[in-house]
């Protein structure tokens, strides 16, 4: 299994923190946010290898980073060929060309290289043999804090995704995706269908509410004392730091 980290965003909502720095390098209670992240990933003995799929403008920063990054699996920066905002392939488009450059057509894992976690992703891919892509989702229980903001999920009693959807006004459930997915090979064929149609290459959300009307897909869902942050804001930047800082 390979697992891949999207990080190659421009993050124009927290300049100018991110102006010259990609929001994966950001420092969290003395860490960039890619090696909170990559801990995690680390503790899935079937990785075999974890890709970082970044943009030609911040592809030095990652470089220099990687040559005095730890881990013990092996790391491989892949860039897209983009430089700004405007030319941006959006994430479903930046995976799919990761995964035509690389020839990957195995189960993969793909997290969202600005989440923040707690959440114990061996449980998370414990379900994985039963042949379905799975989504992280996060109980939220406020409606109004996802207005607009998040990709949100209604499930049946199976716990299989019956909707998804991407940053809604009106929110149908309190139940949010938080960029962590399983996609089994079958599902990972279905990524090259879904852009070779043309459909939205932006927001993962798109492509996961056309993938459950193809096939089904599980939710699972963490709570109880879990953390979950999505860093798009300096207030969630600032909480991050100051939860991380207080749990370390």
């Amino acid at each position: 299994m390979q697992a891949v980290v999207l990080a190659g965003g421009f993050a124009r909502r927290l300049w100018p923190l991110t102006h010259d720095r990609p929001k994966p390098l950001l420092s969290v209670a003395g860490r960039p946010i890619i090696e909170h992240i990559l801990e995690k990933l680390g503790d899935i003995e079937e990785i075999d290898k974890v890709y970082i799929s970044v943009n030609q403008r911040f592809e030095p920063q990652f470089r220099q980073w990687l040559a005095g990054a730890k881990f013990g699996k092996e790391l491989e920066i892949v860039a897209e060929p983009t430089t700004c905002e405007e030319d941006k392939l959006g994430a479903v488009g930046a995976l799919g060309f990761l995964l035509r450059k690389k020839g990957i057509s195995e189960d993969i894992i793909v997290v969202a290289g600005d989440n923040l976690f707690d959440f114990d992703m061996k449980k998370f891919i414990d379900g994985k043999d039963n042949g379905f892509p799975v989504v992280a989702l996060y109980d939220i229980e406020d409606k109004e804090k996802i207005k607009k903001k998040y990709g949100v999920v209604v499930l049946d009693e199976k716990d299989i995704i019956k909707e998804f959807h991407e940053k809604p006004e009106h929110p149908p459930s309190t139940l949010i995706s938080t960029g962590c997915y399983f996609f089994p090979k079958k599902a990972v064929e279905m990524i090259y269908e879904y852009l070779n149609g043309k459909n939205n290459a932006d927001a993962p959300g798109f492509f996961i509410s056309w993938l459950a009307k193809q096939m089904a897909v599980q939710g699972f869902v963490f709570n109880g004392n879990s953390k979950w942050f999505d860093i798009g804001s300096m207030e969630s930047y600032k909480e991050a730091n100051e939860v991380y800082k207080e749990k370390n």
